[in-house]
């Protein structure tokens, strides 16, 4: 006989957070602060730092700039000039930015690390979403470089997606969760 309630250790429908573990909420409420950690940054390095112009912050090693990507990551398409870039770009965001939802609903409530990756992933999909979608280009302002190699320049979206991705592959090289035990 089913009573609704959830068995010893479990949940109801498996997606509640189970004591001691993030809510959804919180999740949600720290991508909401990428977003607007990633906009606030983006506006003042529009507002403070010329098209194309660099600042050293560390010398040799960081350098504060204001660079247009139009294109995916890593600059990929960025110097490509396609009819309707823009929605494309948009388009594919939201696709990608649809999957990662979808993951995440099917994500337990105990794999704590992929949460909160999906969380950082989320937050820094909609942060460069917004800025494909308004004005058809991510701001890109961290330039960390080493002598004359400089590496792509990124931003507060940018990095938390990275972080985020880096705590969904500790999840599962550390989780037996996500491996088959049929044989």
């Amino acid at each position: 006989m089913t009573t609704g309630r959830p068995a010893a250790g479990g949940t109801a429908t498996g997606l509640e957070a189970a004591p001691g573990f993030p809510t959804r909420n919180v999740l949600a409420l720290a991508s909401a602060v990428i977003v607007v950690l990633d906009q606030i940054t983006k506006q003042l390095v529009r507002a403070g730092v010329a098209l194309h112009d660099s600042i050293e912050v560390i010398p040799g090693v960081l350098n504060l700039v204001h660079v247009r990507n139009t294109g995916a990551a890593f600059g990929f398409l960025n110097l490509t000039d396609l009819a309707y870039k823009q929605v494309l770009m948009t388009g594919m965001a939201l696709l990608a930015l649809g999957a990662v939802g979808w993951y995440s609903s099917q994500v337990p409530p105990r794999a704590v690390l992929a949460r909160a990756g999906l969380a950082l992933i989320v937050g820094g999909a909609v942060g460069n979403l917004i800025d494909r979608a308004t004005v058809g280009y991510v701001v890109d302002f961290v330039d960390v470089y080493w002598g004359s190699v400089h590496f792509w320049a990124f931003n507060v979206a940018d990095s938390a997606i990275t972080v985020g991705a880096g705590l969904l592959i500790l999840d599962l090289l550390r989780s037996s969760d996500h491996v088959s035990t049929s044989a």
